[in-house]
């Protein structure tokens, strides 16, 4: 593997020290075919790592595995220092209320309304909120994505940028201390794809989130990152800043930057 771990303060900004999320020699097969061979890699808290990589590199396992949603064949996954691996559905579920998720296609529910879409996240996850409750954070979440005006429509009513926004709200409406994009831009116009990489900076500000972000937006990877992970055939291939990857001597590595 190819490694850079010197870190720039013109690039990078300092996140506080000690992992939140760390894999330890994970590995993941189906059948024959090696998704994940003996990955292993931290994300501090208060960090954006990026997870590049082509189609079948093991970035969507990866976090799938994170969040329990796939059973890892060896190794350790630990959240906060507590080993995740051999939890129970239950003690599973503790866990994934610190997780907040931004599906690619923002996974609205079409039958409901954008306040009922918040309203019903966040009751699932606190049923014991009152009415007024529920509407202050449901106002709330939709004021951080600037999205206000949207609380009544239906999701068929909103553009590809908006509902990836509504998605956003209701991931921070549980007030997550882990967030995890799944290509975030994808399927975006480069305007509303750059409103979106400028959010998932402002929401790291604003809340500390530590963040995984899945994308094969190199945009995306330069401006939301503080640390970049490349995936090779289920394996970190290399690690470290944006500007040392663009420059890596790797064959393999840049052809990611190539026009």
């Amino acid at each position: 593997m190819e490694t850079y771990v010197k870190m720039n303060a013109e690039f990078t900004m300092p996140v506080a020290n000690g992992p939140l999320i760390e894999f330890k020699n994970v590995y993941k097969s189906y059948g024959n075919n090696k998704v994940l061979d003996g990955i292993s890699f931290q994300v501090k808290k208060g960090e954006n790592l990026v997870i590049l990589g082509r189609s079948g590199s093991g970035k969507s396992v990866t976090v799938k595995c994170l969040v329990g949603l796939t059973k890892i064949d060896e190794g350790d996954i630990y959240i906060d220092g507590k080993a995740i691996t051999n939890l129970n559905e239950e003690e599973l579920n503790k866990v994934r209320k610190k997780i907040g998720f931004l599906f690619q296609n923002g996974a609205l529910y079409d039958s409901m309304t954008v306040r009922q879409n918040l309203a019903f996240t966040l009751q699932h996850h606190n049923k014991k909120l009152s009415e007024e409750e529920i509407n202050k954070a449901i106002t709330e979440a939709l004021y951080n994505v600037g999205l206000e005006e949207a609380i009544d429509k239906m999701p068929s009513e909103l553009s590809g940028g908006m509902r990836k926004r509504i998605g956003l709200a209701r991931a921070l409406i549980i007030k997550p201390e882990i967030m995890i994009y799944d290509e975030p831009t994808g399927g975006l116009d480069t305007i509303t794809a750059k409103e979106i990489i400028e959010l998932i900076c402002s929401i790291k500000q604003k809340f500390n989130t530590t963040s995984i972000i899945i994308t094969h937006d190199l945009l995306c990877a330069k401006y939301t990152s503080d640390r970049i992970i490349v995936l090779k055939d289920g394996k970190v291939n290399i690690e470290g800043i944006y500007q040392l990857i663009e420059h890596s001597k790797d064959a393999w590595v840049k052809s990611f930057f190539e026009k």
